[in-house]
C-alpha cells in the first residue's frame, strides 16, 4: 500500500546576501560547496549551491539591499537557520579557526554523542556545523 505523501523533503535553504559575487566565493571557499546556477529573478540574482552529500538540499543564495540578517531567537538568544552535519566536526572546527572565520566555541551535548558550535558567514547570517553519533554516513555524489 502506498502513501501519496504531500512532501518528501525539505527543499532548499535560502540565505540573504548583500554581495551575492562575495558570499558565492565564501560559501565555495570555506564550506565545500559548489556553485551550479546563478540567475536573475525578480529584480535580483540568486545563485544555487550543492553540498557534495548525496541527498543534500540546495542552499540559496538570494541577493537583497536589505541590511537584516538571517537568525531566530531562541530563549533570548540567537539560534541559527541552518544546520550543516559534519563527518569530523573537529577538523571542520580547527579549520574554520584557523582561516579566521567567525566561530563560536565547540560544545559536546551529554556523553559526547553530539557536538555542535555557531559561526557566522560573509555577510552575519548565522549557521551551525553540527555532528551527532546518530547522523547516517551519507553517500557522495559522483564527479562532485
Amino acid at each position: 500500500m502506498s502513501h501519496n505523501y504531500l512532501f518528501t523533503r525539505v527543499g532548499y535553504v535560502y540565505i540573504p546576501s548583500s554581495n551575492i559575487d562575495a558570499s558565492i566565493e565564501w560559501y565555495t571557499k570555506h564550506l565545500d560547496f559548489k556553485l551550479i546556477n546563478k540567475f536573475e529573478d525578480r529584480g535580483s540574482f540568486l545563485a544555487v549551491l550543492h553540498h557534495p552529500g548525496q541527498y543534500s538540499i540546495a542552499v540559496l543564495l538570494v541577493e537583497t539591499e536589505d541590511k537584516s540578517r538571517l537568525q531566530i531567537s531562541r530563549n533570548g538568544q540567537p539560534f541559527p537557520v541552518l544546520a550543516i552535519n559534519c563527518p569530523n566536526i573537529e577538523h571542520t572546527h580547527d579549520y574554520m579557526n584557523q582561516n579566521g572565520l567567525d566561530v563560536d566555541e565547540l560544545h559536546i551535548l551529554g556523553d559526547g554523542e553530539a557536538k555542535y558550535f555557531y559561526f557566522r558567514d560573509d555577510q552575519g547570517n548565522l549557521l551551525e556545523a553540527a555532528w551527532s553519533k546518530y547522523d547516517p554516513v551519507e553517500a557522495m555524489k559522483e564527479g562532485f
